[in-house]
């Protein structure tokens, strides 16, 4: 890992405890889609996130790109339906989201994606999560972020300005409604010196 994680001020003082999920801010955005934000939701995150830097079979990725293959600029991890996360803390932000969100989302998070971003030079590039039910139907996406603050892009999918979060040290950010449909997220590169950044991606079945 390239990057050297600056801990939250916060993160020193306590070990990791996860707020009540009452303080979420709900954001209309166009076209039927929302994001609910809540900064330091998980106190103590510099913790978890070092234990997870050790634990999880991070692996690189090679894809298709138009007419060559190129590496994934960034580690990644799947916890399919079923599999035992790498963390207990990990499942219970879990089950905090899906006593949350039950009523509304009408089923529980079962999957967990976790890439790391070990530096500026790792993104991830303009898309939605659109691979499985998120392509007809409306549904969620609740990223958990840890260590460095990295820029989060989104944009309408059929264009117009971006909002952009800064995510880390604990912050929450759920997408909903037709969110990954009609809107496009992103982390970009930088140029600026960062830290490495954990993304823990919480989603229902068959949402990719």
């Amino acid at each position: 890992m390239n990057g050297t994680l600056q801990c939250s001020l916060l993160d020193l003082a306590s070990g990791p405890s996860l707020a009540p999920l009452g303080g979420l801010d709900r954001i209309e955005l166009a076209h039927g889609a929302w994001i609910d934000v809540l900064p330091g939701w998980l106190t103590g995150a510099d913790d978890l996130f070092s234990r997870l830097t050790k634990v999880v079979p991070w692996r690189e990725e090679r894809r298709h790109m138009y007419d060559r293959v190129v590496d994934v600029p960034r580690l990644l991890c799947f916890y399919p339906e079923g599999a035992t996360l790498p963390d207990p803390m990990l499942t219970k932000a879990r089950h905090a989201l899906d006593a949350h969100y039950a009523a509304e989302l009408g089923e529980r998070f079962v999957t967990a994606g976790l890439c790391l971003y070990r530096d500026g030079s790792d993104s991830v590039a303009w898309h939605g999560d659109t691979i499985g039910r998120g392509s007809s139907q409306d549904t969620m996406v609740a990223i958990l972020s840890l260590g460095t603050p990295r820029a989060l892009l989104l944009r309408p999918a059929d264009g117009g300005s971006a909002l952009r979060y800064d995510l880390g040290h604990g912050d929450l950010l759920v997408m909903g409604g037709s969110c990954q449909r009609t809107w496009q997220h992103a982390v970009p590169k930088t140029a600026k010196p960062t830290g490495p950044r954990i993304s823990v991606q919480f989603r229902p079945c068959d949402v990719r």
